[in-house]
């Protein structure tokens, strides 16, 4: 007789809901196994006089579940394939066999490979008394979650949702977070104990705040949280986003958003990235909130106007930058290793390779200046010129190498500006002399552009301070001599010099 397994739903806990036909091939079995004895239809079993051997010994041995799941089948296909077993065993699970029953899934996986025959007899699940207990319509959109999984992305506030497995007020707790990613905090959910089963069903609607601070879960605990159409709940989901700049576009739309292109609302990505810039720079992590938002607009607008084209969606973009993420983050999300910040960026570059190679791109033949984006502000610029060189050994031997060059450069402006050479020569040789002084950023590892941006707000201060100190004076800086404005300007260079001091 060849290997098999029959599994049977033991209903969600009404010994009455069970079918005839599973009644009795549990009756008629030689050797049945139950995941749990914690299921009120257990009772009826016994006396019915089955003799039943449990897992719950299992859950007592091991740390997780999914190390329980794989223990209780790795048994269960271990006592079919015994030749005592006769061949044919009954594992019988709480509720449906196929609704959130992990053992299950491996069985299925796991049978064929060892050419056991896997039946699966259905039972009462507990979503059925779930829609008839909590009283829903599944058609009216309807998803069931994992509260050992549950992620806040998951959720969507127009679909019906109940969320099983919530074991324990620790994991009632982490479903509470998860929602409160979405719901407001009062939003009112419903815990459901035990449906369906005389006696021991309890229905309690609280606000989701609440969720963690009641008693009584257990293995036949979940939570419900009713459908909405409420646009306010998905305020903070993507998909809300992507709908609302949909529909300024549209003809129904903003006539202003509608008339943009690419080209008229350049300028506004670059000055949102700015605005960003400026935020991280004053450490405001409130303004930093709204312009990284005012920036991720002008990202939609500009996928929105090619979704239109019917080249690319939004999503697409974010598919491409997650398969781009996960590509060159080997060390990661694959088998490489990265001790340190610098064997990380040397995986990413050589996955940036690959990626070039698998485009039909050959690296060895690209200019090694490649990749430096063109409209890049030019000091920026200079740097990453001069970064990409390096690497291939056009570099200084040493800073002193590079004070030099920068003498150099200031006498040739020097002597271009007293002979009168033409201004298109003077700032050649400008250009030259800042080319030289981003090369010595490098070497002291600064960011030239970082450096510069706060040179420019420490000058905004001082001369600030200056204007300030004259308006209480009752004067202004067009009706004030030099001498005194740099007299104040020593004076607010001594008050940022003591205030640096002071700084930890």
């Amino acid at each position: 007789m060849s290997a098999a397994i029959t599994v049977v739903g033991l209903g969600s806990g009404n010994p009455d809901r069970l079918t005839l036909g599973i009644m009795k091939t549990l009756q008629d079995a030689a050797t049945v196994y139950v995941r749990t004895l914690s299921h009120p239809v257990i009772t009826t079993l016994e006396e019915l006089d089955i003799i039943m051997e449990s897992f719950d010994h299992v859950y007592e041995s091991h740390d997780t579940f999914p190390e329980v799941y794989d223990n209780i089948a790795s048994a269960l296909i271990k006592s079919a394939l015994a030749e005592d077993s006769g061949g044919e065993i009954v594992y019988a699970v709480p509720g449906h066999p196929m609704v959130a029953e992990a053992t299950v899934k491996l069985l299925r996986e796991r049978c064929p490979e060892q050419n056991i025959t896997l039946t699966v007899l259905g039972g009462e699940s507990f979503l059925d008394e779930a829609f008839v207990s909590l009283g829903f319509d599944p058609i009216e959109g309807f998803q069931l979650l994992d509260a050992a999984e549950l992620r806040s992305s998951f959720i969507q506030p127009q679909l019906h949702t109940l969320i099983g497995q919530v074991y324990d007020m620790f994991t009632a707790s982490e479903v509470k977070l998860a929602l409160m990613d979405i719901y407001p905090d009062d939003y009112e959910v419903v815990v459901g104990h035990a449906l369906g089963v005389e006696g021991e069903e309890s229905i309690v609607r609280l606000p989701l705040y609440e969720l963690d601070r009641i008693d009584g879960y257990g293995n036949l605990s979940l939570v419900y949280v009713p459908r909405s159409d409420d646009d306010a709940l998905r305020q903070r989901t993507f998909a809300r986003l992507h709908e609302i700049v949909g529909i300024l576009r549209s003809p129904e739309g903003c006539p202003w958003d509608r008339e943009q292109t690419h080209e008229s609302i350049r300028k506004n990505l670059i000055e949102e990235t700015y605005e960003v810039l400026e935020t991280i720079d004053e450490d405001d992590p409130e303004h930093m909130q709204e312009e990284l938002g005012d920036l991720l607009l002008q990202i939609l607008l500009h996928s929105q106007m090619e979704e239109e084209l019917g080249t690319f969606t939004v999503y697409d973009v974010i598919q491409g930058l997650n398969d781009k993420l996960i590509f060159r983050h080997p060390h990661v999300f694959g088998e490489n290793s990265a001790k340190n910040a610098e064997d990380a960026l040397q995986n990413w570059e050589q996955m940036k390779a690959e990626e070039k190679r698998r485009k039909g791109i050959a690296p060895e033949k690209q200019s090694v200046l490649d990749g430096v984006p063109r409209d890049l502000p030019a000091l920026m610029k200079a740097y990453k010129l001069q970064k990409k060189a390096s690497k291939v050994g056009f570099d200084w031997d040493d800073i002193e190498s590079v004070f030099q060059k920068i003498e150099e450069e200031l006498a040739e402006l020097r002597e271009a500006v007293n002979e009168g050479q033409s201004l298109e020569d003077q700032a050649l040789e400008l250009g030259d002399l800042l080319f030289a002084v981003s090369n010595a950023a490098r070497f002291i590892k600064a960011d030239p552009e970082e450096a510069l941006t706060r040179t420019n707000r420490k000058f905004v201060t001082r001369f600030r301070y200056i204007e300030e100190q004259l308006k209480a004076q009752g004067k202004s800086v067009q009706d004030s001599s030099l001498q005194e404005m740099e007299s104040l300007w020593q004076s607010a260079k001594q008050i940022s010099s003591s205030d640096d001091g002071n700084k930890p």
